[in-house]
């Protein structure tokens, strides 16, 4: 049967690795659950990231053309509000 993991091999600065096992060993995680857990926070901080960015760019954008409401932005992309 296939190995439903993969093994990574990565250096670390040492104070860094013993953050990490010192958040494991405190969390009684193993190290590879931890930096699950940090790859998926990470995702989840991008997104939230991207989402703000996205946002800033439409109200800058509504600012420059003077929307005022999403009422008028639909009118002015010809569909109903």
């Amino acid at each position: 049967m296939a190995r439903v993991s993969k093994v990574l091999s990565f250096s670390l600065p040492p104070d860094t690795a013993s953050k990490i096992e010192d958040l494991a060993k405190s969390e009684n995680r193993s190290r590879s659950e931890l930096l699950r857990e940090m790859v998926s926070v990470y995702e989840r901080f991008q997104a939230e990231t991207d989402w703000q960015e996205l946002f800033s760019f439409g109200e800058e954008t509504a600012r420059r053309f003077k929307i005022k409401s999403e009422d008028e932005l639909f009118k002015i992309l010809g569909g109903a509000a």
